[in-house]
């Protein structure tokens, strides 16, 4: 079907990603993305990108402390970061998208609401022979050592989500396979 072309991991929500080399997956998503969230520091309210469009722009360094400092900078108000109990997913533990449909989205085909520019996914993928992901709503697919069912398609990204069905790795390079 394709293989991975890219491996990212968003470990503050909001906030830019980081291309990884290959991560663990386990029932939550990949290890470490979205694991900590950006909250006011006065109201203890969680801060989103939907209300505050510059966080997509930080790139988190892992210091918390260093990253606090160029938030609050940022944003020009009070912030921390706090650790999430669990990943701070919108609709499902992996976002995948490909190549096509960042390529159907520069040709206009781009759900309302969402950014071709900065799809936000966790695998991005190069598929062979016109494959389109959005086909595979309700199907099983293996990605490296871990099983994926894709369960919808955004209503404001490109791409699709997927739960994880079997816990494993995923790298950069590895095959993706449609198993139903």
């Amino acid at each position: 079907m394709g293989q991975v072309a890219q491996v990212s991991v968003y470990p503050v929500k909001s906030l830019a990603g980081r291309e990884v080399p290959a991560a663990e997956v386990d029932d939550a998503g990949l290890r470490g993305d979205r694991a900590w969230s950006v909250v006011d520091a006065d109201t203890g309210e969680r801060v989103t990108v939907k209300t505050t469009p510059q966080l997509s722009s930080v790139v988190p360094t892992g210091d918390t402390e260093a990253d606090t400092i160029t938030l609050t900078e940022v944003l020009g108000r009070p912030v921390r970061l706090a650790a999430s109990a669990a990943p701070q997913v919108d609709a499902a533990a992996v976002h995948l998208v490909s190549r096509s449909a960042i390529d159907r989205a520069a040709g206009g085909d781009v759900p309302e609401g969402c950014s071709a520019d900065d799809p936000r996914a966790n695998l991005l993928l190069q598929l062979s022979g016109g494959q389109d992901e959005r086909a595979w709503v309700g199907r099983r697919l293996r990605v490296g050592t871990t099983e994926l069912e894709v369960v919808r398609t955004p209503k404001h990204c490109l791409g699709v989500y997927a739960e994880v069905r079997t816990p494993g790795r995923v790298a950069e390079g590895d095959q993706v396979h449609l198993l139903d």
